[in-house]
């Protein structure tokens, strides 16, 4: 269950980083994406492991308040869906590999 929960917390920061202030960025990158310890982030910060505790708990509801409101990472997922499932219909098709091409590419801009 928890490596499920860090993939979707690594998932929803990518796409909703710029949201979040600067303190909000490096807990959830150090913990989620770095895996280190609250022990090590708040070490790291000069705070308790509790402060560090409460400002990833937030920043995680904060995540999935986004992903409820813009469901930008679930609209990814099932445009990905879509794009393999014509790929795999239309495999010799040129003209939609183009254009998934160029989707795709929209899709995963920084």
């Amino acid at each position: 269950m928890e490596i499920e929960k860090t993939n979707r917390m690594n998932a929803l920061f990518e796409f909703y980083a710029a949201l979040l202030t600067d303190k909000q960025m490096n807990y959830i990158e150090l913990y989620y994406a770095d895996d280190y310890s609250l022990a090590e982030i708040a070490e790291e910060f000069q705070v308790s492991r509790q402060a560090v505790y409460d400002n990833i708990k937030r920043t995680e509801k904060l995540l999935e308040d986004y992903e409820m409101k813009l469901h930008m990472y679930s609209d990814y997922v099932v445009r990905s869906q879509i794009f393999d499932d014509i790929l795999e219909k239309y495999p010799a098709d040129d003209y939609l590999k183009e254009k998934i091409s160029i989707l795709t590419s929209i899709d995963n801009r920084e």
